[in-house]
């Protein structure tokens, strides 16, 4: 008899080891965070503020001692959590049947945009690693994360933890110095964009691959590849 194959577990797949307040844990030792920052809107101002934003973001990226990660992420828009506000917001504020009317008549409109239209809004990251990264490997990785073949434990956890904690300072203080709002992704926050990031890559498949096909992932310290058969 030809004994039966041992599949591993998907999480055995996966470069990620676990989440902990705030910390992507990834397999070999190495942890990152994740800041979302607001974006600007830089076609509406003048030409002196515009000279402005870009002048403090070359000021921002050449302050850093560490390296980055940049992660823009398209999205579909979702209009109802804005009607519903705006809505709260009418009930609140709104004193007069004219007011109520345009508050209707702007409903209205946005409803038969989003039916129109593809209604699209950016979603913008910096992901902040710890420690040292090695510029070469982060370029042929996938992922917007990389690892490599050392062991996590706990006192490197709470090391890594502390220096994380003091790089999202400084990266927000240096995005607010040209006008962008920031804040740290919590826990159940990175577990939502790591598995969107993952959900994107199958997606970009082509079907004929992805009909019947088991993945299979294979890791080395040096790159990530994903066969499909």
């Amino acid at each position: 008899m030809t004994p039966t194959a041992k599949h591993g577990s998907v999480q055995d797949l996966l470069p990620l080891e676990d989440i902990v307040e705030g910390v992507l844990c990834l397999r070999g030792g190495e942890y990152r965070a994740v800041i979302q920052a607001q974006s600007v809107n830089f076609a509406l101002k003048s030409e002196e503020e515009q000279e402005a934003v870009m002048a403090g973001y070359r000021s921002f990226l050449n302050s850093l001692s560490h390296p980055v990660q940049m992660l823009v992420r398209i999205l579909p828009t979702n209009v109802e959590p804005y009607l519903a506000g705006f809505r709260s917001n009418v009930t609140a504020q709104a004193n007069s049947e004219a007011i109520r009317r345009l508050a209707l008549d702007h409903e209205t409109f946005v409803r038969r945009l989003a039916r129109e239209r593809t209604l699209l809004e950016r979603r913008f990251y910096v992901v902040v690693p710890s420690g040292e990264t090695n510029a070469s490997v982060t370029a042929a990785i996938r992922w917007p994360w990389r690892r490599n073949g050392r062991r996590r434990d706990d006192q490197q956890l709470a090391v890594a933890a502390a220096q994380l904690t003091a790089r999202c300072q400084e990266i927000a203080q240096g995005l607010t110095s040209f006008g962008v709002t920031s804040r740290r992704l919590e826990s159940e926050e990175l577990a939502e964009l790591w598995a969107a990031c993952l959900c994107s890559q199958v997606s970009q498949l082509s079907p004929s691959l992805i009909a019947g096909a088991r993945p299979v992932v294979a890791a080395t310290r040096q790159r990530e590849a994903v066969r499909h058969g």
